[in-house]
């Protein structure tokens, strides 16, 4: 399957010359010249990056799992690091960060690049970051059947840190635990031990 960026997002695309407009009428009611060099080709700058940025409407989560593999592998396995970028669904503010994913396959495990692609399905929308994690262990969980899944997302949030607040540089952190991670506080530790490596 290739990756979110190839997609086009046909709901920006077939929408462009309304949300080209609405640009522009925004970029007036703030008090800009839209007709100044700088501004004539950002409401087609914007829709471009638009059809980018919100390309997880494109795809259901579910799927990009795609294609798993029967091993006999029942360790912990984990991909960390996993960089996003997505849109607070309360200012339309983009926050970014990392996250950090391990499960305990019960036989069936996933490709590991298709975890870095959930990732991107689940963040490249409107999103929260609380979401964003519960999300991401849940389609695990339903589509994996593993002995258990958990979920670590570290989040920097410019709604927080270049408005209202203004807190730069604080971090928001997020996690999910299922299954054997729920009841084995050795099992997060040892996650939690292998994120600090």
């Amino acid at each position: 399957m290739a990756g979110l960026k190839d997609y086009v997002n046909s709901k920006v695309t077939n929408n462009r010359e309304k949300i080209e407009y609405h640009i522009k009428e925004i970029l007036k009611l703030i008090g800009e010249d839209v007709e100044r060099e700088g501004l004539l080709e950002t409401p087609a700058r914007v829709t471009r990056m638009y059809e980018e940025i919100f390309a997880g409407y494109e795809v259901d989560p579910k799927d990009v799992l795609g294609v798993s593999f029967d091993e006999q592998h029942e360790e912990l396995v984990i991909v960390r690091d996993i960089v996003y970028y997505s849109q607070c669904e309360h200012h339309m503010a983009p926050f970014f960060g990392k996250a950090h994913i391990g499960y305990i396959p019960s036989g069936k495990i996933a490709g590991l690049s298709k975890l870095a692609r959930l990732v991107e399905a689940v963040t490249r929308r409107l999103q929260v970051q609380e979401r964003i994690t519960s999300q991401i262990a849940n389609i695990i969980e339903s589509e994996l059947s593993p002995h258990g899944v958990m979920v670590v997302v570290e989040g920097e949030h410019l709604c927080m840190c270049a408005r209202g607040v203004k807190k730069p540089g604080s971090k928001t952190v997020t996690s999910a635990v299922r299954g054997e991670f729920r009841t084995s506080e050795a099992l997060r530790s040892e996650f939690l031990a292998l994120l600090k490596q």
